[in-house]
């Protein structure tokens, strides 16, 4: 889950499970299918951001 973006047209990247994303299983270095890439591009900020699962 994302502090410190607006995700105004990326909501789907905003990792809050069950609410704006399906829950992403824990990925291995055996089983990398499970991982998960965030791709957006934040404009127009400014300050501190920082992600939390």
């Amino acid at each position: 889950h994302w502090h410190g973006f607006f995700q105004k047209g990326t909501n789907w990247a905003d990792g809050a499970e069950g609410v704006n994303q399906c829950p992403i299983s824990p990925a291995s270095p055996e089983n990398t299918e499970n991982a998960f890439e965030y791709r957006f591009t934040p404009a127009g900020h400014a300050g501190t951001f920082w992600y939390h699962s």
